[in-house]
């Protein structure tokens, strides 16, 4: 079909050449499936009564306006070919034909055009389907399996397709954003299995073709109402796929970024699926090794909960206490400047639901032999909201962190740790000089009671060593007889 085309440059073809167009059984294009396969397919995409006859090759300005809605489902139908791009030496004058079709038909879909009428929306979302919707190599849907620091770092895999993926991705992109594009028609087409493939396409190891995705599936939320509880379903089955059973997942950034705009448009109250989702998807994210590629978007979805529904506040902290790291020391980190952010807007009663486990917490990072958590936990009394939580709660707050301040001013080996140890003791001490005395005679009572209990076991141990060394040894094998 396409040699045909290129050897009718520039003249129109006559109706035996539209019919093979319409119908090629030949034609030097292979696509991924075998060229009998793929020709057959392309065939059954379009009717005849579709195309209407229009040569394809015929430029938009060249056609009255009445036939340019002709044209372009005939240049849709041309564009329905794939190639195969593992051979670059392969096809070269149809790749760069179809190269310039689609050129063309991004610019007509950008240039304000009329209506679009059925037959273009099905022709349009028929010849994504066929470019766009494809497997992707193991790789991309391999479950995790080590370490989780070093998978971040792999180097992604590029399509080499992506010269007309990314034109058939913009040609998407400003068909569902044109406003001649009425939804009460194009819903039929951009319809439930339309959307679940573009979501799963978010799996690809391309950054560049999940940019593309991810402005794609915002703008079909924005435009297609009627979907948007699908999608939210859509993008909660990923979590949970991830979070509970691959760990892996190139698209969880791109799935925030375009949650955390959706959040903004909720009405309040909030409605108990959108609480659902903050429990049982978002809270759970934390869990994951692979955090860091996606804390950020994650961080700013969970504030935008927190500020639309305060009382959020409280069980995100303790869903941050239920995923807190014990070993990953950069994760830690991470929490602890989330937990901050947290504090700064969480209310004197939400704060109280969670004061007494959270700075437990806290206590064990100020702790911390890695200096950047125990300097992440002592930076959080330079906030002044922090502060002002921690003055209206002294009374209990102070005996849990006292104990931990002044085992670091004995103990820590970072001299950096040890000046911002002695910073907090002096501002907790300015804040409450008598509750701050009783904390650390407290803490000196404690630690002369464990003096003593280590003081005590290690009589006992002498003691039992100097009888066992007065009794003759017995024999390996005999048996001896305990008595109670």
């Amino acid at each position: 079909m396409w040699k045909q085309f290129l050897n009718k440059l520039p003249r129109k073809s006559q109706k035996s050449d539209r019919d093979s167009a319409r119908n090629p059984n030949s034609g030097s294009g292979s696509g991924r499936a075998g060229s009998g396969g793929s020709a057959a397919k392309r065939a059954a995409v379009f009717p005849a009564s579709v195309i209407a006859g229009i040569e394809p090759l015929l430029a938009f300005k060249d056609v009255s306006n009445s036939e340019k809605m002709n044209l372009f489902i005939s240049k849709l139908s041309l564009c329905c070919v794939v190639f195969d791009f593992t051979d670059p030496t392969k096809n070269v004058q149809e790749n760069e034909l179809k190269h310039a079709t689609l050129l063309e038909l991004v610019d007509f879909v950008s240039e304000n055009p009329p209506k679009f009428s059925e037959p273009a929306i099905l022709a349009s979302c028929k010849m994504c389907s066929i470019n766009l919707f494809r497997v992707f190599p193991p790789k991309c849907r391999s479950r995790s399996t080590g370490s989780g620091e070093n998978e971040n770092d792999d180097e992604p895999t590029f399509d080499p397709a992506w010269s007309h993926l990314q034109l058939v991705y913009e040609f998407l992109l400003k068909f569902v954003t044109s406003s001649s594009l009425e939804v009460k028609t194009a819903k039929k087409y951009v319809n439930n299995d339309f959307i679940f493939r573009i979501i799963d396409l978010l799996e690809s190891d391309d950054p560049r073709e999940r940019d593309c995705l991810k402005a794609i599936l915002h703008r079909i939320y924005g435009k297609f109402m009627i979907h948007r509880p699908f999608i939210r379903k859509c993008i909660s089955n990923v979590f949970y796929k991830f979070v509970f059973e691959v760990e892996k997942h190139n698209g969880i950034a791109e799935l925030l970024e375009i949650f955390g705009s959706v959040i903004t448009g909720f009405a309040l109250p909030l409605k108990e699926e959108h609480k659902v989702f903050f429990w049982r998807a978002l809270i759970p994210l934390h869990k994951p090794k692979s955090l860091g590629v996606y804390f950020q978007q994650l961080s700013y979805c969970v504030n935008q909960y927190v500020e639309k529904e305060p009382k959020l506040a409280s069980h995100l902290i303790q869903g941050l206490l239920k995923y807190w790291p014990i070993t990953n020391s950069q994760k830690e980190v991470m929490f602890l400047g989330e937990v901050e952010e947290i504090l700064e807007v969480i209310s004197i009663n939400e704060f109280q639901k969670v004061m007494v486990p959270l700075f437990r917490r806290i206590r064990h990072c100020i702790n911390s032999y890695h200096f950047q958590v125990a300097e992440r936990a002592l930076f959080l009394w330079n906030n002044d909201q922090i502060l002002s939580l921690v003055a209206h709660n002294r009374q209990v707050i102070l005996p849990i962190v006292f104990p931990a301040l002044e085992a670091n001013a004995q103990n820590h080996w970072n001299q950096a740790i040890l000046n911002l140890t002695m910073n907090v003791r002096k501002v907790l001490t300015e804040m409450d000089d008598a509750l701050a005395s009783a904390c650390i005679s407290s803490n000196q009572e404690q630690q002369e009671k464990a003096s003593s209990s280590v003081e005590k076991r290690k009589q006992v141990w002498e003691h039992l060593e100097n009888a066992a060394s007065l009794h003759p040894m017995m024999a390996r094998n005999t048996a001896v007889l305990v008595t109670h």
